[in-house]
C-alpha cells in the first residue's frame, strides 16, 4: 500500500506516524508560567538531539478539544522563562504521567492533580518531579515551528538521578523500567537483549518466494 500524506488529513498522518514510529519515549516536562503557576505534561515526540553538548528535543502541538487552536501551556511556559526540566517515566509512575496528560484549564496545577511532589531544581527556576527516577534541567536553545507543532530544543544543565539507578556513569535500565508510548498505548521496557540473538529468528519473516511475486 503506499499512501501520499498530501491527500489525507493530518488526523489521519498522525494515526499512520503513531502507529509506525515506535515505541517512543516520554517527556514529562515540568515547566512554570510567568505568573508562577506549576505546569506537567507528557509528551511522546522526543529524543536525543545532541551529544555534545547534551541536548534534548521534544515536539509540542496546539491545543485541542476545547482548547483547540491555542498555544500549549508548556509551550507558553518554555518561551516566557526560557527553561523546563524533562523528567523520565517509569512504569510505576504511569497512572499518574496519565493524569497530567487530560486536558486542564491552565490554572490547574498537574503535581497536586496527579499527587505528586515538585522539588526544586539546582539552577533552573522550575521545580522537577521528586518522584520521577531521572530528571534533567534544561534551558531553551530553539524553539522550531514546524507546521502546527513546535520543535523545543533544551541543552541539559544538570542531571537527578536516583542513586540505586547509577552504576559506574551508566544507568541501570532494568532498574529504571521506562515507559514507552505505542500508537494509542503504551508498554514498559522489560524485555532487553544484545545481537546477534538466535532467539529472534522466532520473529522474522519467512523468506518471499520470487516465483510469486
Amino acid at each position: 500500500m503506499i499512501i501520499d500524506p498530501a491527500q489525507q488529513t493530518a488526523k489521519e498522518n498522525y494515526k499512520l506516524l503513531i502507529g509506525s514510529v515506535l515505541p517512543r519515549p516520554i517527556a514529562w516536562v515540568s515547566s512554570v508560567s510567568s505568573s508562577g503557576e506549576l505546569n506537567l505534561a507528557p509528551f511522546s515526540f522526543f529524543t536525543v538531539a545532541s551529544r555534545n553538548p547534551p541536548m534534548l528535543a521534544f515536539s509540542i502541538g496546539e491545543g485541542v478539544e476545547a482548547r483547540a487552536g491555542t498555544v500549549k501551556d508548556t509551550l507558553a511556559n518554555i518561551r516566557e522563562r526560557g527553561e523546563f526540566v524533562v523528567n523520565i517515566v517509569s512504569a510505576p509512575l504511569a497512572n499518574e504521567m496519565a493524569k497530567t496528560g487530560e486536558h486542564l484549564a491552565p490554572e490547574i496545577d498537574e503535581f497536586v492533580y496527579a499527587g505528586l511532589t515538585p522539588v526544586s531544581s539546582e539552577v533552573v527556576s522550575v521545580p522537577r518531579v521528586k518522584e520521577s527516577p531521572v530528571s534533567m534541567e534544561c534551558e531553551l536553545v530553539q524553539a522550531i515551528p514546524l507546521g502546527d507543532d513546535h520543535l523545543i530544543i533544551g541543552k541539559v544543565l544538570r542531571y537527578h538521578i536516583q542513586d540505586e539507578l547509577y552504576d559506574k556513569g551508566r544507568i541501570d535500565t532494568k532498574k529504571l523500567v521506562p515507559i514507552g508510548r505505542l500508537a494509542g498505548n503504551y508498554s514498559p521496557v522489560e524485555t532487553m537483549f544484545s545481537l546477534p540473538n538466535e532467539h529472534l529468528k522466532n520473529y522474522l519473516r519467512p523468506p518471499v518466494d520470487k516465483d510469486r511475486e
